[in-house]
């Protein structure tokens, strides 16, 4: 790390108590010893401490003019940077629903929708570190077994690699429904400066009915972006509608969502 100090985590499994007393610079350089032979010549700590897998999900993230997100709303292993990624994507997620509500762009009822989107994701990320734990702190003979079948599997099927470091990032998030478009709760990445002002967007191709609607309602239209005749792109970040149709009418959420 910079300043020419190092930062040491690490698991011992013959201290596992449930204690949550201070860890000492003796106690630390005893560990190290025992497991690694050698201390390390550790001196001079500017920071100490012990964390657990206590893994807890709020069970409701609003409750009437009380919102919960980032550790306020989750708590779990702090394996991978997950927590960060969480915590960044329900303030993304809440943010521009509290600005449309706030500005009388949308009725209250949009706050709903926060628990509905963000809650599962939650839960995904504590059953995914639940398991992180268990192959990082798996000393048996069939823990380590375990974690090489699991290693050997990543290495030869990169299919799998690929998902779990999607998993990881939190880049698999997606808010749709079966009975929707393929699109619609889809993640896209390329809107331009469309969403700088924290509105949705919609993109499209001249030409097709929605787009000279609105063009008629002085609503801005950005490149088409998606596989999809037109869409709706939420100030997060993600699709809200999307349809192959180029007849179909201009959806009204682009009103109610505050779009442009």
């Amino acid at each position: 790390m910079p300043g020419g100090r190092f930062r040491f985590t690490g698991f011992d499994p013959e201290h596992q108590d449930s204690l949550r007393r201070d860890l000492t610079i003796d106690e630390l350089q005893e560990t190290v010893r025992r497991i690694s032979g050698t201390d390390f010549d550790i001196h001079d700590p500017s920071w100490l401490t012990r964390f657990g897998n206590a893994t807890r999900v709020a069970a409701t993230y609003r409750r009437r003019r009380v919102l919960l997100a980032g550790d306020a709303a989750h708590m779990h292993f702090p394996a991978g940077g997950v927590g960060l990624n969480l915590g960044l994507q329900d303030a993304m997620n809440l943010g521009w629903k509290l600005a449309a509500v706030v500005q009388g762009r949308a009725d209250a009822g949009l706050l709903d929708t926060y628990h509905d989107e963000r809650h599962p994701w939650a839960e995904d990320v504590a059953e995914h570190t639940l398991a992180q734990t268990a192959l990082i702190s798996a000393t048996t003979p069939t823990g380590l077994a375990l974690r090489q079948v699991l290693s050997d599997l990543i290495t030869d099927l990169p299919d799998l690699s690929l998902k779990l470091a999607r998993r990881l990032a939190g880049l698999d998030v997606h808010y749709g429904r079966t009975d929707q478009h393929r699109l619609v709760g889809a993640r896209v990445t390329a809107t331009g400066d469309a969403l700088l002002d924290g509105r949705a967007a919609l993109v499209g191709s001249p030409g097709h009915a929605m787009i000279e609607q609105a063009a008629t309602a002085g609503i801005p239209v950005q490149p088409l972006t998606v596989d999809a005749s037109a869409a709706v792109i939420r100030p997060d970040g993600y699709v809200w509608w999307a349809t192959d149709n180029p007849d179909d009418d201009l959806p009204d959420p682009v009103g109610r969502f505050g779009g442009r």
